[in-house]
């Protein structure tokens, strides 16, 4: 167990709880045994489902009498008190029982939960919220998506250096490419926070990353920038509106093929190039936001995705302690 990389999880969070969180956990460790999980949550209910299919050497169960409701505000989940699972699994990286937290629960109370129980990286003012994007060469790590709805433009600096520094965790042997998100290319374009930060990452040199200044939402999938920087309103924006595209890509194909007979014979001709299709768009394969700028790392995994999509994000937790994140972002701010 001592060379294992130790996850706290919030299983009661999110759909379908804890059956869909166990599943994910039973899958991750068909296939990978360097993951030992500390599991939060109802015990009754998760011995249920774990109990002979994964082995007792890589788990533990933490009863927790009370959970984080999908309803409740940041406020209400912080008064719920400390005996919830998601503050309890927060608690263990708090106090280094666990090298990483995940939830599939409550993002705003899971953010105010983290910075309750966790200190902030010294030199960071704002923590944000990140997540890797399918782009036409690989991935790339787009931030911030929602934790902070101003920023200046020192926090936009700092989500340069630590998005570079989370790419760097997860792709060791490459030099990110990093740019502001803005409404052109050009130097003069955007308000006078984006203007300020273009000239400060313009003249700063950093091994970390290399700056390749604005790009345009137009050109977010592009794979020529791998680490994507805005303020949190612009980047939950730009979020939401690529899930929906997306969906209503794939949505719009189904119809296609499933109206008429010769879009089913086309289905059926094209099954294999569709079937690529398919799993480069599926959402599964990219769940797992990170929450960076805390002195431990935080992942929220989507609510809504299934036990696949969360033992994709087990999977992050992994690269990211293997990474080394938070020493990089102490490294390099």
């Amino acid at each position: 167990m001592s060379n294992l990389i130790k996850i706290a999880v919030d299983a009661m969070g999110g759909d379908g709880s804890p059956k869909k969180i166990i599943d994910g956990i039973i899958h991750n460790n068909k296939s990978n045994k360097e993951n030992y999980f500390k599991i939060f949550g109802n015990k009754n209910e998760i011995e249920k489902y774990i109990n002979n299919k994964v082995d007792k050497s890589y788990y533990e169960i933490i009863h927790t009498n009370s959970i984080v409701k999908s309803t409740d505000s940041p406020l209400e989940a912080a008064k719920r008190g400390k005996d919830t699972s998601m503050w309890l699994a927060i608690e263990s990286v708090k106090k280094k029982e666990a090298d990483i937290v995940i939830s599939a629960g409550n993002t705003g109370a899971l953010l105010v939960i983290a910075k309750l129980n966790l200190k902030m990286i010294e030199n960071i003012d704002k923590p944000a919220l990140s997540a890797l994007w399918p782009n036409k060469k690989g991935m790339s790590v787009v931030l911030d998506l929602g934790a902070n709805i101003e920023c200046n433009s020192k926090n936009l600096v700092d989500f340069s250096i630590m998005g570079a520094a989370l790419y760097k965790s997860l792709y060791p042997n490459e030099i990110p490419n990093t740019a502001l998100l803005n409404i052109g290319s050009e130097e003069l374009k955007g308000n006078e926070t984006i203007k300020e930060t273009f000239k400060i990452l313009n003249e700063k040199n950093s091994n970390n990353f290399k700056f390749d200044g604005y790009i345009e939402g137009n050109e977010l999938m592009n794979g020529n920038v791998n680490v994507i920087v805005s303020d949190g309103f612009t980047g939950n924006v730009a979020l939401k509106t690529a899930e929906g595209t997306a969906n209503f890509i794939t949505e719009e194909l189904k119809k296609v093929f499933k109206g008429s007979i010769l879009g089913k014979i086309s289905a059926i001709l094209n099954i294999s190039n569709l079937n690529k299709f398919k799993k480069r768009l599926d959402p599964r394969l990219y769940n797992g936001a990170i929450f960076i700028g805390l002195d431990s790392p935080v992942v929220k995994s989507h609510g809504g995705t299934d036990f696949i999509g969360f033992s994709n994000s087990l999977n992050v937790c992994n690269r990211i302690i293997k990474g080394n994140l938070i020493d990089k972002i102490r490294d390099n701010i």
